[in-house]
């Protein structure tokens, strides 16, 4: 596509790598400054008109906010109040499948900080978008060429 491509986990202070190296899950406290930074270079991006791919866990609606609009979705935890800055366009891919199916895939990733026996919690703390938000869900049970196709034809 030509686009930018960040994978959130790069931008993890740290303190979080460590903690769910250890096996312990982040809480909104350790996320929202990883979030406000990860919201900082999308914002740099969509600046300088570059289109981007972000590849992060926003498992929250409440996180998803604050890729849009940065700290200030937390301050006014109202999406839609107006702000000095407009709220960035976002298009939120929700890639769905069943815990087997990521735990299969987990196993197989190699030198990442964070353990398979966190998943279960992922799992937990998960909000799926819902309308309002702009997002499309894609299923994981489908092959990478028709996740690509899929997320591409929704995209261009």
């Amino acid at each position: 596509l030509g686009w930018k491509f960040y994978d959130a986990d790069d931008y993890h202070p740290l303190e979080n790598k460590k903690k769910m190296a250890a096996g312990i899950p982040l809480n909104d406290e350790d996320r929202i400054p990883w979030l406000c930074t990860l919201h900082d270079i999308l914002r740099r991006e969509d600046t300088s008109r570059q289109d981007t791919i972000l590849a992060c866990s926003a498992l929250k609606k409440m996180y998803r906010r604050v890729l849009i609009s940065g700290a200030s979705a937390i301050e006014t935890n109202q999406p839609e109040q107006p702000r000095e800055k407009p709220a960035l366009k976002i298009l939120f891919v929700h890639l769905d499948g069943p815990m087997d199916i990521i735990a299969g895939r987990l196993e197989k990733r190699r030198g990442h900080f964070m353990p398979l026996e966190l998943l279960k919690s992922q799992f937990d703390t998960l909000e799926p978008p819902s309308a309002p938000e702009n997002f499309i869900t894609v299923s994981l049970e489908k092959s990478l060429p028709e996740i690509v196709l899929e997320i591409e034809s929704t995209i261009l």
